[in-house]
């Protein structure tokens, strides 16, 4: 049964007060170690969240660097139709530019302490939402082994059980069709831990993750020597998640530190924006800082630290922006995670996308001959520090974000190529006719004779490929849009080339010219028209943030027994295809699995998608679909939202449009 409060009087105020209990509930909970606060680019309230693993009690021991989000419901199960709150694969694709082709046979080893009893079952649960390849140890896809290589299974522990889904979900996410092999030390000693590091090598893995930190000691350039010094593997290592400072082993001179960030939907060219994980006032962030101990690797080359500066590179780690995992040893099914412990694998999945690592060389240094292939982050900090580089967020390297964040695979390849390069010829822009068949040959040279050119592609257009060996791109385009596709080409000895162009697949009968069709599509105006809106609707308090702007439509939240609605009527013209977008942000004073208070979405009185309080969820999600088979008719979009009681629950919507190509 769901107790309510008395009915209050209906007005904005009620909004916040009704949000109170929750918000106090949230605050006052034994698992939380950070509390909200405000997203610095969104205004979206931040992460609660805890970490998965104690800080480390004594030297020579690690933590483990996952955090997981404790102000949202968890599931066990969710339809297939139904994602899960987080970052999914084809988000992290389409942020990073991944082409999620590549990888096949591929190795990426996890290196974790403890057992995880769930892991196989847990990963095929993650990979079964996202219709990812199946990989299990019946089809030689997944290996769990101990520290020696064996079947000696440590104890298991909650905390890792954790951190080893976070790991295993994100290397399926970034390459579905790399192999997983999880080595679990004993313990969470250093020792331990670069046990299983060296069995990861020897079993043949050449990409090893690794997702836990602690203080740095005299001992570690002795560990570098005995655990990381690999040369032809590829280490990753997080970089920590406690704001400015250096953890061990991100400080290794023999590995790729990784760094955070927060990635956020934007309105640019590339879709996205990432800012520094962390804040100038310290505490949650991600590491970097100068190494006490470890020395400064020769392709490192900033000042403000004599010995090794962390981090390299980085990519998605702050929780309230971040990925879904699945757990049931110690977890209730479906979350949402964060930390480093998350960007550390993405990172080990990416240099597993891009082949691999030359023999003989140290992997950490290829990004720093490649730093035009990366998103340079510029904005954000994780602390105050000086020279303010080391924790601030500037053009080029610095501390939090090292060079940047993956665009694509070619900085992820050998910088240590015996002076080759690979060259691709740029086809032009092209053109097709949606349900045309496609032959394009891409052309690529190399300045040594006698290599072999392997090819990938990303963003081609739907029912695209190219063919590895040939660089033939073919295939049937099947949906209109455009496109910007990128092909790289890769030789034996690591080194590469790409080319990037645009692709537009214009729509059936191609008469069809591009439009944007709705009107006030972000509310800015002030007032509702052409919209027609219930009254209160169209809003721009502070209490609620807007997506972009200022305004944005904010249907229900009252706490009372409401209904707000918003419509608007367009015309879709034959021979377009169409697709209906929008960003919305839910959050709720409402607790558990039910559905009480709902936001029905339909055109023409057909719904599309009915949305609850139970999808609450930090920040806003982008929401599209499909309206082809509406071409050449009338439409009309209705936002619909009920509640049900006293317990409020707030619908925000902004950035609508309905797009036609």
């Amino acid at each position: 049964m769901r107790f309510h409060t008395p009915t209050a009087a209906r007005s904005r105020a009620r909004r916040l007060l009704a949000a109170l209990p929750a918000l106090a509930m949230a605050a006052t909970g034994l698992l939380a170690t950070t509390a909200p606060s405000a997203d610095a680019q969104t205004g979206a309230p931040a992460a609660t969240t805890k970490r998965v693993c104690a800080a480390p009690s004594h030297p020579g021991e690690m933590a483990c660097l996952a955090l997981v989000r404790t102000d949202l419901a968890q599931h066990l199960t969710l339809s297939p139709a139904i994602n899960p709150s987080g970052y999914g694969p084809s988000d992290l694709a389409s942020a990073y530019n991944l082409p999620t082709s590549a990888g096949s046979g591929a190795t990426v080893a996890i290196v974790d302490s403890n057992d995880d009893p769930n892991a196989e079952s847990d990963l095929a649960a993650y990979r079964s939402q996202y219709n990812l390849p199946a990989c299990t140890t019946a089809n030689g896809c997944f290996k769990k082994v101990d520290q020696r290589g064996g079947t000696s299974y440590p104890t298991a522990d909650t905390g890792w059980a954790g951190e080893i889904s976070l790991d295993v979900d994100m290397v399926s996410a970034v390459c579905p069709n790399c192999h997983i092999l999880l080595v679990e030390a004993d313990s969470a000693t250093m020792d331990n831990l670069g046990t299983a590091v060296n069995t990861a090598v020897s079993m043949g893995a050449k990409y090893v993750s690794n997702s836990y930190g602690g203080s740095e000691d005299s001992t570690d350039t002795a560990s570098d020597a005995s655990y990381f010094n690999h040369p032809g593997v590829a280490i990753t290592v997080s970089s920590g998640d406690s704001g400015y400072g250096v953890e061990y082993p991100a400080a290794s001179q023999y590995v790729t530190a990784v760094g955070g960030t927060s990635l956020n939907r934007a309105s640019t060219a590339r879709g996205w924006s990432e800012s520094v994980w962390g804040s100038s006032a310290g505490g949650n962030g991600a590491g970097s800082g100068c190494s006490a101990y470890d020395p400064k690797p020769s392709w490192q080359k900033d000042t403000g630290c004599g010995k090794r500066t962390v981090a390299d590179v980085s990519a998605v780690a702050d929780p309230a922006t971040g990925v879904a995992v699945y757990q049931t040893y110690g977890g209730s099914g479906w979350n949402v995670y964060g930390g480093t412990s998350a960007s550390a694998p993405i990172i080990a999945a990416v240099y597993a996308l891009a082949g691999a690592p030359a023999s003989g060389t140290t992997p950490a240094s290829y990004p720093y001959a490649h730093t035009g292939s990366l998103y340079d982050v510029t904005s954000g900090a994780n602390g105050s520090c000086s020279p303010s580089y080391l924790c601030t967020a500037a053009t080029g390297y610095d501390g939090p974000t090292g060079l940047g964040t993956p665009n694509g695979t070619a900085a992820f390849t050998s910088g240590s190529t015996g002076g080759n390069t690979v060259s691709v010829t740029n086809p032009g822009s092209q053109s097709t006719a949606q349900g045309s068949a496609v032959s394009l040959q891409i052309h690529a040279t190399d300045s040594a004779s006698g290599q072999t050119l392997t090819y990938s592609a990303s963003g081609l257009p739907a029912g695209l490929s190219v063919n590895s060996s040939t660089g033939l791109i073919t295939g049937t385009a099947t949906t209109a849009g455009n496109s910007t596709a990128t092909v790289t080409a890769i030789d034996t000895t690591g080194a590469s080339g790409s080319t990037t162009f645009g692709w537009t697949v214009t729509g059936a009968g191609g008469g069809c010219t591009p439009a944007q069709l709705l009107g006030n599509q972000g509310f800015e105006t002030g007032s509702a028209a052409p919209w027609t809106a219930s009254s209160g609707v169209i809003d721009n308090s502070s209490s609620e943030a807007a997506h972009s702007g200022s305004w944005k439509a904010w249907l229900d939240g009252y706490g009372t027994t409401h209904t707000d609605s918003l419509t608007q009527t367009v015309t879709i013209p034959a021979g377009c295809r169409a697709s209906l977008s929008f960003y919305l942000h839910i959050d709720t004073a409402e607790t558990g699995s039910t559905a009480y208070d709902k936001l029905t979405v339909s055109v023409n009185g057909t719904a599309l998608k009915t949305y609850s309080n139970v999808d609450a969820a930090a920040g806003y999600q982008l929401r599209t679909f499909d309206l082809s088979s509406y071409a050449g008719q009338s439409v009309t979009v209705k936002f619909n939202g009920v509640e049900d009681g006293s317990l409020q629950t707030s619908f925000v919507i902004d950035d609508t449009a309905i797009q036609t190509s």
